[in-house]
């Protein structure tokens, strides 16, 4: 079988990460917080936490005895091993997000609880805007600029692919504003998530691309003050390692009270089919 395109350099992502600016690391820093406060409501300690993310700096402090390691494709998580794992903002660059997902549910003790974080299919879209009009513009054609990133519908069903169960997706937009095209791509490239796609364009762009680019993203999403805006969609993921002490949905037809009994009112029966040429 032929091996299918990778969507990520890995070797060019490893070199954008090592370049990063913590002051940069806002979005990071706000992912880490959030995740607290959901463990903060989750009724239980945890033992044994393993961390996956490319920036441990940010994760230090987050438990005296997490372990913390890379998003290497293959993970060095041991089976069965952990009663909480955390993704934390990488998933969207992974080759095989699904498997990085089953390596997390294997690495799970029985009701184990895995958390993930990442950026979701809403993060740049002014940006992707700006530079699509532009290039087509410019050249009659496009180049792969920015991370394409999954919808919340997507990454929710690949949990479900991954074996967890009760598995919730749910979304946090983010608006953040910059003075123009340009600080943006700098905090990007400071954040680690330059353009490291396999796909890209590996030769100079046109000479005016980004100026133009910037002209356009200012004129179609400026905010007071001459400042642009910025779209950051971050994208949270919860599912449990199964266990028969969980919760399951009872089969059809088996139950025991009547909904018209708790809202207190009169059942209508309905016919057995509806009248011809109605429905």
């Amino acid at each position: 079988m032929q091996t299918p395109p990778q969507l990520t350099d890995r070797a060019a992502l490893q070199r954008f990460r090592a370049r990063v600016d913590e002051a940069a690391m806002f979005l990071q820093e706000e992912v880490r917080f959030e995740i607290k406060e959901r463990l903060k409501l989750v009724n239980r300690t945890f033992t044994s936490i393993a961390i996956v993310t490319p920036f441990p700096k940010i994760w230090e402090e987050f438990s005296d005895n997490a372990l913390i390691l890379p998003d290497d494709e293959v993970l060095a998580l041991e089976p069965g091993a952990h009663d909480l794992v955390i993704h934390a903002m990488a998933l969207h660059w992974a080759n095989d997000p699904v498997g990085q997902l089953i390596q997390c549910q294997r690495a799970l003790k029985p009701d184990g609880l895995f958390l993930g974080a990442c950026f979701g299919g809403e993060t740049l879209t002014e940006l992707r805007v700006a530079l699509a009009e532009t290039e087509v513009a410019l050249t009659g054609g496009l180049s792969p600029r920015i991370l394409p990133m999954g919808e919340i519908r997507e990454l929710g069903a690949l949990l479900q692919r991954a074996g967890f169960a009760l598995p919730v997706a749910d979304t946090d937009l983010r608006t953040v504003s910059y003075g123009d095209m340009f600080a943006l791509l700098r905090d990007l490239r400071d954040m680690g998530e330059g353009n490291a796609l396999a796909q890209r364009r590996k030769v100079f762009a046109p000479r005016d691309l980004f100026a133009k680019a910037a002209e356009i993203y200012a004129a179609n999403f400026a905010l007071d003050e001459g400042r642009i805006k910025a779209t950051f969609e971050m994208i949270y993921l919860t599912g449990w390692a199964p266990d028969e002490s969980q919760p399951k949905p009872l089969r059809p037809g088996s139950a025991t009270a009547r909904l018209a009994d708790a809202l207190n009112t009169d059942e209508t029966p309905l016919p057995d089919s509806a009248p011809k040429g109605r429905i």
